[in-house]
């Protein structure tokens, strides 16, 4: 894979779980998102147990909205990465997903 060019051209996403639950809303998890070009990131606090669609939504609010739309989007092969919704959304941006091998980000 090439190097990216611009910010927010490649990012990875990535779940962190496990954790003990935090703060008054007890969160226990959270999707990591990096940006490859500035080796940078954004962490997001989350549930384990939410869905494909408050993952979207939060993806959709907090990155496409503020940085624009990722050429590549690289993930790992968890189901919220996987589902109908997200095969959904790569179509509507016009991109293919990009999966991760195990241990291999």
């Amino acid at each position: 894979m090439e190097e990216p060019k611009n910010p927010w051209e490649t990012i990875n996403m990535d779940w962190v779980t496990g954790l003990d639950p935090g703060g008054k809303e007890h969160f226990n998890a959270c999707l990591v998102i990096v940006d490859r070009y500035r080796k940078s990131m954004r962490c997001f606090p989350f549930h384990k147990e939410d869905t494909a669609m408050d993952t979207a939504l939060l993806f959709w609010n907090n990155i496409i909205a503020t940085c624009g739309v990722p050429k590549i989007i690289i993930s790992d092969r968890d189901p919220q990465f996987t589902s109908e919704l997200w095969t959904n959304i790569y179509d509507m941006l016009g991109r293919k997903p990009a999966f991760s091998t195990a241990h291999h980000p």
